[in-house]
């Protein structure tokens, strides 16, 4: 039996590795086009994705989009429930030639982040700068750190002073 239990354990570890390999080629060929016969790039849907950083302070949550190319105008902040969206489009530059080469990606992205319970979502701050999109929501008073005052007792207090 114990053979069994363990042979499954490998069989779906392997199988989960197998498909976060899948996941990955998928992923990484995702711009190129499906059928080998098209032209190379014609037809391709290359996707802008952000990056995202988070880290915390004693006061706040705060997390960071890198969004080259991108104007205030061309981009959402939404909170739903405690999922942040963070939505828009990276168009390419006027003037732009159909058939020039660029590594660069264009176009809809979006991406969320769920928010941790116990922050202040009413007073979540954005601020977009030279393609930089800080935003910051604060810790509610409960969550954040504060001293905790120790009670000496009588005798303790007796034997200390002594």
């Amino acid at each position: 039996m114990l053979n069994t239990v363990f042979a499954n354990d490998v069989r779906q570890t392997l199988d989960h590795f197998r498909r976060s390999v899948d996941q990955m080629f998928d992923a990484f060929t995702a711009g190129y086009p499906q059928e080998r016969t098209a032209a190379p790039y014609e037809g391709m849907r290359w996707t802008f994705s952000p990056v995202l950083e988070t880290g915390w302070d004693e006061k706040a949550l705060h997390l960071r989009a890198i969004l080259p190319g991108v104007s205030e105008s061309d981009l959402n902040v939404n909170l739903q429930g405690n999922q942040l969206l963070i939505s828009g489009e990276r168009r390419a530059p006027e003037g732009f030639k159909k058939n020039a080469f660029t590594q660069l990606t264009y176009g809809k992205f979006q991406t969320a982040c769920t928010l941790p319970d116990g922050l202040d979502v009413e007073k979540l701050t954005c601020r977009l700068q030279n393609g930089v999109l800080d935003i910051e929501v604060p810790m509610s008073e409960a969550l954040r750190p504060r001293q905790i005052p120790i009670q000496v007792s009588g005798s303790q207090q007796k034997a200390i002073s002594a």
